[in-house]
């Protein structure tokens, strides 16, 4: 297979979250067959986004959370930003026009200080860099009123060893070796691959260091709620408040 295509240039290099733009189309689908729809709908309800509250999703990507949230809280007020201006154009197909869609990127949120109840999460936070994983958690606390909570969902330890895993596992070297090891994807991202034979590997941020970043960012109780098990491995549920 070829190389991954670069998106579409803007002030930040990063790679859109199927590798190549042109698979764009398939991520819905692919999204569904991995079993996405369960993990997003367990985010929402432990979000418990408060009525007419305000909930912003950092990487939402083609919207299928903040779809969610609409469903079940009609009343909230949705903000979501991503970087992938093609899959906000697909966000923008499946949401109310009272939906906020921002082209923007988790660790420059173009809002003010304490002006969400909800940060949400999901699927993305491994697809940065370190200094983005502090960054975009700084910024999750600093846009959160007071008593307010992130609640994000992410891939936990080793992708697991199946065939849609191998063919993840791929991908994600495409884009390490596409940007140097420094290839942005789903909004945001960061290879952390490496050969492992034939295998290559996906290592992701252990629950401890998500804790400990979201501690340096100044939540409080932070804590993973709950794991799953998934077609690609093990999925944790954070939660995390600002203090009241």
């Amino acid at each position: 297979m070829s190389e991954p295509e670069p998106a579409t240039p803007g002030p930040r290099a990063f790679l859109p979250a199927m590798a190549r733009e042109s698979f764009l189309p398939w991520y819905d689908l692919t999204s569904r067959l991995l079993g996405a729809g369960p993990a997003h709908a367990r985010l929402v309800a432990q979000a418990a986004p408060p009525a007419g509250g305000r909930v912003l999703e950092i990487g939402c990507g083609t919207g299928n959370v903040l779809v969610a949230v609409a469903r079940r809280h009609p009343d909230v007020e949705l903000i979501g930003i991503d970087p992938d201006t093609a899959a906000l154009d697909r966000a923008r197909g499946k949401l109310p026009d009272r939906v906020r869609l921002e082209h923007a990127y988790a660790d420059d949120l173009p809002l003010p200080d304490a002006h969400v109840d909800r940060v949400l999460s999901s699927l993305m936070f491994h697809h940065l860099p370190p200094d983005q994983q502090r960054g975009a958690l700084r910024e999750a606390r600093r846009v959160l009123r007071p008593g307010g909570s992130l609640h994000l969902v992410d891939m936990e330890g080793e992708l697991s060893r199946g065939p849609l895993a191998r063919l993840v596992n791929a991908g994600m070297r495409w884009t390490a070796r596409g940007r140097g090891d420094q290839g942005h994807g789903h909004g945001h991202g960061h290879g952390h691959g490496h050969d492992d034979g034939d295998e290559p590997r996906r290592h992701l941020t252990g629950a401890d260091e998500v804790l400990a970043l979201m501690g340096e960012a100044g939540l409080v109780d932070a804590a993973v709620v709950e794991r799953r098990r998934w077609t690609l491995g093990t999925l944790a549920f954070y939660s995390a408040r600002v203090p009241a």
